[in-house]
Formats: C-alpha cells, structure tokens, sequence
C-alpha cells in the first residue's frame, strides 16, 4: 500500500439521498482538493465530505487525488458487484466553483466577508454560514462585472434560469441562493429584495422514514458494545437529533426528576423530555460500568463527546448486521420513535414539546405514516357484494 493518506469511500444515505461517503484524517491540503470537486459537500450529521451517488465519477475522482492520496473505493466496488462505479458526465454541463470565486472583486470579497462575521456573531449554524457563503460567492462571482448594489429581482431570475437550470442544480440550491441574498442585502445594503416576486422551486415533501418495531429490535440486538448501544437507545427513546446526544453531558439528566434537558438544540432552543423508568434504570446501569466524566456519550478520549461520524458507523454496522437492507439514516431513530409515540395514542401536541418542533406542521407529518391510522382506514371496496 503506498505511503499516503488514504481517503475510504464507502455508499450511505444523506438527507433521503444516495450518497458516497468520503472518509479520511484530517490533513488542509486534502480537503481543498475535496472542495474543487463538483458537488462535493460537507455534512456535518454525517461528519464527513459526501458526493451524491448519482453525480460520483470514480475516474474523475482517482484523476483528484492521484499523487496526493490513496482511494480505497473497495465497499464501491464489493456493493456493485462488478458494475461500473464512474457516472457518465458527457451529457450532463458541469461547472467549477472556484472559477467563479475567482473573479470576486477585492471590494466584494470583503462584503461577504462582513456578512460572514455578523453571521457568526448573530451565531447562526455553521452549517448554515458556510452554505450561504458558498451561494453568495458563486451568485456573485456569475455577475462579477456588476456592483452588487446594482443588482436587481430579475437579476436573480437571470441566474435561476442561466446557471441554476442550465447546470441541472437541485431546488434545494435555488432556495438556499434566494435565502441567502435575502440575509445579505439587508444586512450589507440595507434594502429588501422582493423575494415575493421571485419564484421558488416547488418544495419536495418526503415522508419520514420510520423503523418497524421487529426491525428495531433486530438492529438493537446486533448492537454488542454498551457505549454504542446506550447512544442508540438514547437517540431512540428520547427522540434526540444526533447532535443533542453528542452535546449531552451528564449534568443535563436528573434522576430524581427522571427528566433529561436538551440544551441549546436546533433554534436555540432548550426543551425538557421526560426518561421512562426503564431508560433512566440503563442510563444508571451504563454508568456504573463506564463512569463517563463530562458527556454521557464519550469518544475515543475521556471528557470528549462521541463523534458524529463514529456514530454513523456504529449505525451502518448494526444495518448490516441485522441484515436490514432499507435505507435507514440515524434520524430515523427520532422519527419512528414520533411515529410510535403517536400510533400509542400520545397527544400530537405532546409529542411536538418532545421533538422540540417550532410549529404542529411539522409534527403533523407523522399522522402521514402512521400505520395504526392507516389500518383504521375502513375501505368502501370490502362492503362490494363480489
């Protein structure tokens, strides 16, 4: 094996998506390698840079990193089992970011730059920074020859059509762009851009996807070790976004109240979720067996939290394991344990103050899949005298 940083690819699901997932050491000059790749994104659920399956081209991607890495693309390989791993990109028009960040002015660098620094001091989601940045510089690299003063609703309009459809982007970066230069006119140029007037994409409305209780089980099972089980079981019965188990420290759970404090969650948001006794009586035993110091959930090194992406792969582990072949995310968890909730009779607004969700809307799409509601159905065709 050559002495070089290895980068593993291996197939998961990111956001419903088909995704490859890229994993490899930290090292600066790899990740501004990852960064040129089209469509190449970092997620920070998954902790890790991802390409989606159907834009991944192995031969671009070896042609990357060739000098500078080695590939080990060999679960690509076993997974298609011996069909071809590249994507044809003849057909498809492509472009380079870095091209179009380029041509940034020196004047307009320092805008976004001034937008980037009040976006962190307002303490927005880094995830959220980072997306609106990369819009802003590509939506303004495009009209590199115009003020951005200057710029107008048709403008936009101009860009949706020209390099947005043009380029087969998805709608989820035509809204993210529109929200974006929404944030950044306001606050830069202190005027409001008529968003009203300016199409949005249809927003797409997946379902949820939710665990059968005999899958759950299974999966459950094929978990051996304590630590990975407890996070499992945490996410699980408490309804926990992966990165409020990974935030979780011990002071946040009182077991004289049985309750567990989210601190801090998506929003900005804290929230109280009751433990049931049979939770709170593993939590107890799991720590007196593992004596966590700080976070109930530790890493590799004590007093630090476990990592997202090792999360990820205690969670593609046990899939496997189980022999579940469905394309389960580890939010999933959280949703099948609203889903469950709702198919024991628990109030929707109940369960709502559980998630931490902003409105009902959101919770309301459990009623979507919920299989008790769906069996109460009473179906005109079994009255038909056939």
């Amino acid at each position: 094996m050559p002495d070089q940083q290895a980068i593993k690819l291996s197939y998961t699901t990111h956001r419903q998506q088909a995704v490859v997932r890229l994993d490899f050491a930290y090292d600066a000059e790899l990740i501004e390698i990852v960064k040129q790749i089209e469509h190449a994104r970092w997620s920070q659920a998954l902790g890790a840079w991802y390409i989606p399956k159907e834009q991944f081209d192995l031969r671009l991607f070896f042609e990357a990193f060739r000098g500078k890495a080695w590939v080990d693309y060999r679960e690509l390989k076993n997974a298609n089992k011996g069909q071809p791993i590249t994507t044809p990109v003849a057909s498809k028009a492509h472009y380079n970011p870095k091209t179009f960040k380029s041509k940034l002015s020196a004047e307009v660098k320092s805008q976004i730059q001034s937008f980037k620094a009040w976006m962190e001091q307002k303490r927005y989601a880094p995830n959220t920074i980072n997306t609106y940045i990369h819009q802003l510089e590509i939506f303004f690299g495009y009209y590199s020859d115009k003020d951005p003063a200057s710029l107008i609703n048709d403008d936009i309009t101009r860009f949706n059509t020209e390099f947005i459809l043009k380029y087969g982007l998805s709608a989820t970066f035509q809204n993210q762009t529109v929200s974006a230069l929404k944030l950044f006119y306001e606050k830069n140029l202190s005027r409001q851009l008529n968003i009203g007037e300016i199409e949005r994409p249809l927003k797409a409305k997946p379902l949820p996807k939710v665990f059968s209780k005999s899958d759950l089980e299974k999966f459950f099972r094929c978990i051996t070790n304590p630590k990975h089980k407890m996070a499992m079981e945490i996410i699980y019965s408490c309804g926990l976004r992966r990165s409020e188990l990974i935030n979780l420290k011990l002071e946040h759970l009182d077991s004289k109240r049985k309750t567990l404090s989210v601190i801090n969650s998506k929003g900005r948001k804290d929230r109280v979720i009751p433990l049931s006794e049979r939770t709170l009586q593993k939590i107890k035993s799991y720590y007196r067996e593992h004596f966590p110091k700080i976070y109930l959930i530790e890493g590799q090194y004590p007093g630090k939290p476990i990592t997202a992406s090792s999360l990820q792969k205690v969670f593609e582990k046990a899939l496997q394991k189980a022999r579940i072949n469905k394309p389960y995310t580890v939010h999933c968890l959280r949703h099948s344990i609203a889903t469950h909730l709702l198919e024991n009779g628990t109030d929707l607004r109940i369960i709502q103050e559980l998630l931490g969700h902003k409105s009902s809307t959101t919770t309301e799409i459990y009623t979507h899949v919920s299989n008790q509601s769906l069996q109460n159905i009473k179906n005109p065709f079994d009255d038909l005298d056939l």
